[in-house]
This record gives C-alpha cells, sequence and structure tokens, in this order.
C-alpha cells in the first residue's frame, strides 16, 4: 500500500560503467531543479486547489495585459460551453421522459422526443462552434505571451552588471529562468482546460443534483482515483527527470561530439568515435531501463487507480439501481443521471490533471519572476551625470576588487593614469589581473575599492551608458557574429548606418580589404557556417574582421574615447602581427588613449608608458627602456621573448671519413 499511496521518492539512478569511466560517477542537474522537488512531491488535491486561484490569477493578469479582447473571448466562450453543456443534459432529460416515461404508440412517443433531439443537436453544434472560437483566441494569446515573457527574460539578462553576469549563483538562475517563457505559454492552454473541466463540473453536478442528491458525493467517488492516478503518474515522472536529465544531456554530449566539425579530426585521427560511440550506446541502454521502469510504474498505477474508479462506479449503479427499485428514480432520470455521471467524472479527471499541470508549469513561470526580480536589483543604473566630452586623462586611483566566488582578489590596489593622445600597455603572465583591469577601465565592473575617473568626474556618478559610448573593445575571444561581413563590421556602432563605401576606410585601415574581396559577396557575404550558402574565415582574418569593427567605432566617435585591445594579434603571422600593432599605435590621437594588452614583447616596447601587473598588483611601470634598466619582471620577460629569437650557435659539421681508393 505504501507504495502506491506514500510519497514519492528520489531514488538515485543506476550509473553504467560508461558514465563511470568518462564522467566519474553519476550525473545530477544542477540549474536549480533540485529547488522544486518537494514543491512537486508534495503536492495533493487539497494544496493543487488552494494554489490555483492563484497560479490563474498570475496568468490571468499577464494575458490581461497581452490581448484582454482574446481573453474575454476566452472566458465567454468557456462559459458558453459550460452553460451548453448543462442545456445538452437538460434536452437529453427530455429525451429521455418523451421515450421511457411518455404515453402512447411507439410513433406518438418518437414525435415526442423530436423536439428534444434537435435540441440537443443544435446544442452541440453551438457547443463545438464555442470550442473553436476558445481555441482559436488561446492560440492568439499563446505566442504572445511567450514573447512577451521572453523579451522580459533577455531584456533584464542583458541589462545586468556584468558582475552579476559573472556571479555562479546568477548565472545558474539565468540558465533556469530560460524555462519560463514556455512555461507561461503552456500555463495559457493549461488554464483554459482546467477551467473548461471547472464550468462543466459545476454545470453536470448543478444536473445531478437537481436529478438526485446522493449521485454528488457518487461522482467525486468514482473520479478522485483517477486524479489520484494522474498525479501519482506525473510526480514520478518529475522525479525520474530530476534524477535522468542531466544523464540524457551527457549523451546527447557525446552525440554532438560526434559530429561537430572542432572534434573531427581527432575523431578519425585517434579513433575516438568507434570509442564514444560504444559509451554512447551504453548509456542509452542504462537510460532505457529508466523509461521501461517508469512505463512499468505507469501501467500499474493507472490499473490500480482504474480498478478503484471501476468499483466506484458499480457502487454508483447499484445505489441508482435501488433508488430506482425502491420508487425515488424513474428510469428517465436514471438515463439521464448514467450520462451526467459518465461526462462529469471525466469532467473532474480532466480537471484533476489540468491543475497538476499548472502546478508544474508554475514551477518555472516562478523562476522567470524571481530572475526577473533577482535581475532588477542588478541592472546597470539607467541616468546620471554626462559624461564630460573633453578630457585630458583617464585614472584609476588605488582599485580594488574581488569575483564573488573567489578569497583573493582580482586587483589590490592598482593606480594607472592614460592620457589622451598616448598609448598604454598592460602587461603580466596569466592570471596576473589584466583582463579584470580592462573590465574596470570600461566601466563593466565598478571598483569594490579605489575611484575611476574620467578626467575629474567618478565614473559612480556618470551616465553609464554615455560612458560604454566612449570605449572601444576589441580581445582575443572577440564575438564572431553570425551575420554579413558588413554587419560584422558595423556592429561595432550598430545604430550608426554605413554603406559599403563607408566601411571601406575601415577596411582599408585593419588590412582586411583582401580577405572581404575573396568573399563570394563581398561585403554582403554570411559569415555563419551553420547556414546554407555561408562561409567561414580563419582566425587570423577574423582579426582583421575585428579590426577593423574597431576602426569603425572609434572613427565615428568625436568625442574623448579609449580604445582597448587585449591579445589582438594571437592568430596572426609575424609580419600581419607587426603591421597590426603599427595600425594599433595609430589609432592613439588627441581625443583618444589607447590601452594595449598583450603577451607580445615585441609590441609594448614602442607604448609611451608600459605596466606591469603581477597577482592582481602592479609590480613595476616605466617606459620601456627605463623597465629594461631596472632589470625586474619586465625586462626578465622582455629577455625571455628575445631569447627565442636569438641566433643559435652553430655547431661544425664533423668531416666525412676518408675512404682508400680501392684502386
Amino acid at each position: 500500500m505504501k507504495r502506491f499511496f506514500g510519497p514519492v521518492k528520489m531514488a538515485e539512478p543506476r550509473v553504467s560503467d560508461a558514465e563511470q569511466e568518462l564522467f566519474g560517477g553519476p550525473l545530477r542537474y544542477d540549474l536549480g531543479w533540485s529547488q522544486h522537488e518537494h514543491a512537486s512531491l508534495d503536492l495533493t488535491m487539497m494544496s493543487a486547489l488552494r494554489s490555483m486561484p492563484s497560479l490563474v490569477g498570475a496568468t490571468l493578469r499577464m494575458a490581461w495585459q497581452v490581448d484582454r479582447r482574446a481573453l474575454l473571448a476566452v472566458a465567454v466562450s468557456e462559459i458558453g460551453q459550460g452553460i451548453a453543456a448543462a442545456m445538452g443534459l437538460l434536452a437529453v432529460n427530455a429525451v429521455m421522459h418523451a421515450l421511457l416515461a411518455g404515453t402512447g404508440s411507439p410513433a406518438e412517443r418518437l414525435h415526442a422526443l423530436l423536439p428534444g433531439l434537435l435540441a440537443a443537436a443544435a446544442i452541440g453544434v453551438a457547443n463545438s462552434a464555442l470550442s473553436a472560437w476558445s481555441t482559436s483566441r488561446a492560440g492568439r494569446l499563446e505566442p504572445k505571451i511567450e514573447r512577451i515573457a521572453t523579451t522580459q527574460y533577455l531584456a533584464a539578462a542583458a541589462g545586468v552588471e556584468l558582475e552579476a553576469i559573472e556571479d555562479p549563483d546568477f548565472r545558474r538562475l539565468v540558465d533556469i529562468a530560460q524555462q519560463g517563457p514556455g512555461a507561461a505559454r503552456r500555463m495559457i492552454g493549461a488554464c483554459v482546460a482546467a477551467l473548461n473541466g471547472l464550468i462543466s463540473l459545476v454545470t453536470t453536478a448543478s444536473v445531478l443534483a437537481v436529478l438526485h442528491p446522493l449521485l454528488l458525493p457518487l461522482l467525486l467517488l468514482i473520479a478522485a482515483p483517477r486524479g489520484w492516478g494522474a498525479m501519482r503518474v506525473a510526480q514520478e515522472r518529475y522525479v525520474s527527470v530530476l534524477s535522468w536529465i542531466e544523464h540524457v544531456r551527457a549523451s546527447r554530449l557525446i552525440g554532438n561530439l560526434l559530429t561537430e566539425r572542432t572534434a573531427a579530426q581527432e575523431v578519425r585521427l585517434h579513433a575516438v568515435g568507434p570509442f564514444l560511440l560504444s559509451r554512447y550506446e551504453r548509456m542509452a541502454e542504462s537510460a532505457e531501463s529508466e523509461q521501461e521502469r517508469l512505463a512499468s510504474s505507469k501501467a500499474l498505477t493507472e490499473w490500480v487507480a482504474a480498478a478503484l474508479s471501476g468499483l466506484a462506479m458499480a457502487a454508483t449503479y447499484g445505489a441508482m439501481f435501488w433508488l430506482i427499485l425502491a420508487g425515488h428514480m424513474s428510469l428517465a432520470v436514471a438515463g439521464t443521471a448514467v450520462i451526467a455521471v459518465r461526462t462529469g467524472s471525466a469532467s473532474l479527471g480532466g480537471l484533476v490533471m489540468n491543475i497538476n499541470r499548472l502546478h508544474e508549469e508554475s514551477l518555472y513561470v516562478r523562476d522567470h519572476g524571481r530572475f526577473l526580480t533577482q535581475a532588477a536589483r542588478r541592472t546597470i543604473p539607467a541616468g546620471g551625470a554626462p559624461v564630460p566630452d573633453r578630457v585630458k586623462e583617464i585614472i584609476l586611483d588605488r582599485v580594488t576588487y574581488c569575483y564573488p566566488d573567489r578569497d583573493t582578489a582580482a586587483l589590490e590596489q592598482v593606480s594607472l593614469t592614460l592620457p589622451m593622445g598616448s598609448v598604454t600597455a598592460v602587461v603580466g603572465e596569466n592570471g596576473s589581473g589584466k583582463s579584470t583591469l580592462m573590465k574596470v577601465l570600461s566601466g563593466m565592473l565598478l571598483p569594490q575599492e579605489g575611484t575611476l575617473r574620467w578626467g575629474e568626474a567618478d565614473i559612480s556618478g556618470l551616465d553609464r551608458a554615455q560612458y560604454f559610448e566612449r570605449v572601444s573593445l576589441l580581445t582575443q575571444d572577440f564575438q564572431r557574429w553570425p551575420v554579413t561581413a558588413a554587419m560584422n563590421i558595423r556592429i561595432g556602432r550598430p545604430a550608426h548606418a554605413g554603406t559599403s563605401q563607408d566601411l571601406q576606410p575601415s577596411l582599408d585601415y585593419a588590412g582586411a580589404a583582401a580577405v572581404i574581396a575573396k568573399l563570394p559577396d563581398g561585403l554582403h557575404s554570411l559569415l555563419a557556417r551553420m547556414f546554407r550558402g555561408a562561409t567561414e574565415l580563419s582566425g587570423g582574418e577574423w582579426q582583421k574582421v575585428g579590426l577593423a569593427r574597431t576602426h569603425w567605432r572609434s572613427a565615428t566617435s568625436r568625442a574623448d574615447s579609449v580604445l582597448i585591445v587585449d591579445e589582438p594579434t594571437s592568430a596572426l603571422d609575424p609580419e600581419a602581427e607587426i603591421a597590426a600593432f603599427d595600425r594599433i599605435r595609430r589609432l592613439a590621437a588627441p581625443n583618444r588613449a589607447v590601452v594595449l594588452v598583450t603577451h607580445r614583447m615585441s609590441g609594448v616596447r614602442h607604448a609611451d608608458h608600459i605596466y606591469v601587473l603581477n597577482q592582481g598588483r602592479l609590480a613595476e611601470h616605466g617606459t620601456h627602456d627605463e623597465l629594461l634598466a631596472q632589470r625586474g619582471r619586465y625586462a626578465a620577460m622582455f629577455d625571455t621573448q628575445a631569447a627565442q629569437y636569438a641566433p643559435t650557435a652553430s655547431i661544425p659539421k664533423p668531416a666525412e671519413p676518408t675512404v682508400a681508393d680501392p684502386a
């Protein structure tokens, strides 16, 4: 008995040997599903009924805001269907009375039931028309609600501080909130179905109460087991998803690796393909056993529910038989009652399943709402003082920053000055804090201690959107947008329209004109291999496009600005690298400061000033000659790279042994 009526418990999935070998053990989904485990498992009939008004109310409020006319049409059609159902039962009752309780010849009885039959047919036609109208209007509401919810999600995600995106907890919330828009759409259908079931149940119960009060509790007794079975199956399915979704995702990951371009060479050369395929098969077999267990459990649960419902139905018919024998119910009323009981039990069973569906979907809609609330607290603030058009320098004064998931600071008491018209280089080993410093300088991260000043103005009081307008950024892993070549350049400042002629100076500056010339459609070529007819660029070609994008953004700015270039030449050959560094240095202008972050020491020797970072702290700074003279970290790094290009001592080739002339 406890197997069926006890709480649904989560069981550890059986781990296949392939999963153990590849991933080290069972994989559990960690994107917030576990927060809903008890919410679903504690679901009972009463808790679901208690939560229904708030769930429906939240969805209806969103639908009212999106399209109130469609919502009113759905409500009117559903109420109309309920009234039609009640009138249909009354018409059936009239037909039963004319057929079973009427007097006269059979022909006269058939003639007497004709009006009831015509009324029932007309009601059926009207009911189907109302149902079609409801389906049409609900179909209009659903995509609108999904669009609004998706727009809210994307706007909130794109508008938060970079610090929030780099916070693992908030990032997890961003991931799970993706389920919300789809769930909001599905809740419309569930709400309509639940409303339809509720209205049908009320009208049917009202008719049964008129026919005989004893039939009403018997109706509940028939439907309750089926409702319990539906909830039990849904709960077990949900628990299975919690346990196995990460396993299934890992299986799909293996399948994707076998077809991806990036892994294609090793899949073939290292014989990775047959190896991963065999592991995929074993993991799939393990998942199949879970599906078989679920199917068996569902079949057994539904059989128990059907058996209990059948016993209740037998008791109902027995009660009706006793009422007929005792003279408390006529045969005509009994015939109508049989139809009403079957209709009402179906309505109640459907209502229970739709309430359960509403509850499941609401979990993800609540995640969506929770994300919007958290995002609103971490959104980049709008407004602020205007950014000065002309400044002499940008100053970072004793800046400290520590990421939320780390114990040590990425930057600690770092100070530097960027004069307009200058080229400033920042160097250091991996993990020294260079990238974090650039995020602070660009305004994406705000200093936790210290200040970032644009001239005399502290960035904390400036309009951040205006500040971002003054910053251009080119990084090693800059975004390769799946759009045309022209748009890949224009996206540096997308609101600024530009023709092919307008883009030509940026192409010439970056040395990208030859790259574009060999594309099938020039600037109109689509740079996205996933689409038919598109093309792809090499790493070095992409970096030239990125440099053209940076030039476009910088050239279209008239106010003072800063250009941050982070490892711009990693995919270029030596000759192209030298040319790229020269172009970057030439971007420095009286109204523009250039910050160059690179590991290539040859690219920073001509910088006006060089800052050396070490473990988040400023180790030393000065010009190239000054730093070499100090013989510190910079000199050691420079000498190490220079040694790679120093000529090696030639080793004399050993003389070949002389061979005596056989003659």
